[in-house]
């Protein structure tokens, strides 16, 4: 994700070259405005150009246009924040979590708080890979039983980390360690690991229906071929300009749709992920230990600067 201060407008512009989005705008705008140009140039040294549509009639369908876009960006953006606002509360329900285990186990029982530490941090980092393109099993840490490689052989590692959890949690019961109104209360955090997953699921499995898309991309398509033979007679020149900033914006903001529409995905506007299973991972050692597992941090905040 492009990391940059919304009120900084000159310090922004720095970040222009680094979103992926707007390279290749940029290309497509220029494809419009050769487009433009050699519509300009045939209407004003070859074929006088004057098509049968009316100023009026194309202004309309520019506002109907419009609309369509709002909706498109509006139903993009919900998506982005849907998916930022789960992965809030997975913070949260985390950090919850760790602490009500931090009271209730023995100041010296190091076992099942390394445990509960490495667990959580693995759930964090395992949803991230489980919705990008795989989880990558080195960057969990073993909880001990040579767990890794049965959490390899999963086909849904988050729900089996859940799994692991539950276990323990049924195995300090047995040991009084822990009531059960202690496990009432926790369920309901744990609950909410799956309830988040499930839902960062939908977001990624549901896209935007393709014959809307479609439809979207294929207007703004033939608005931008019609615009440069309707404006042609009125503006000469003028009218190479007029496309091209109209091709920046129509096509700016669909591409932008769809971009954040998926937003667990590799792209710098996407969310980042890796930065938010890492502040995960510190928390839970934190409160759970009073340590923070130093090489594992490094390595998603390597992973964090080069993928976002």
């Amino acid at each position: 994700m492009v990391i940059y201060n919304a009120k900084d407008w000159l310090g922004a512009l720095r970040h222009f070259h680094t979103s992926y989005v707007i390279r290749v705008l940029l290309r497509r705008v220029l494809l419009v405005g050769a487009y433009g140009t050699l519509i300009t140039f045939i209407d004003q040294h070859r074929i006088n150009i004057d098509l049968p549509i009316d100023g009026t009639f194309f202004s309309l369908l520019g506002i109907l246009l419009s609309l369509l876009l709002v909706f498109r960006t509006n139903t993009a953006y919900d998506r982005f924040w849907e998916g930022r606002r789960q992965w809030g509360m997975l913070v949260n329900y985390s950090r919850n979590f760790a602490v009500l285990m931090d009271a209730l186990l023995p100041e010296t029982d190091r076992e099942n708080r390394q445990f509960f530490a490495k667990a959580l941090s693995n759930f964090a980092v395992a949803l991230k890979g489980h919705l990008r393109t795989g989880v990558n099993i080195t960057e969990l840490e073993e909880t001990g039983g040579n767990d890794r490689k049965m959490l390899a052989q999963s086909k849904h590692i988050p729900s089996r980390i859940a799994a692991q959890l539950m276990r323990r949690l049924q195995k300090l019961k047995q040991q009084r360690i822990l009531t059960d109104g202690d496990l009432i209360t926790i369920r309901t955090y744990h609950q909410a690991f799956l309830d988040i997953t499930g839902s960062c699921e939908r977001i990624k499995n549901t896209p935007i229906p393709f014959s809307y898309s479609f439809f979207i991309k294929l207007f703004i398509t033939l608005y931008l071929l019609i615009m440069p033979l309707v404006l042609v007679e009125t503006y000469a020149y003028f009218t190479i300009l007029a496309t091209t900033f109209a091709a920046y914006a129509l096509l700016g903001v669909e591409m932008i749709g769809d971009e954040i529409e998926e937003p667990f995905g590799l792209d710098c506007n996407d969310l980042p992920l890796n930065q938010i299973s890492q502040t995960i991972r510190r928390n839970m050692h934190e409160i759970l230990t009073g340590e923070i597992p130093v090489a594992q941090l490094t390595q998603l905040e390597g992973e964090y600067h080069k993928v976002n």
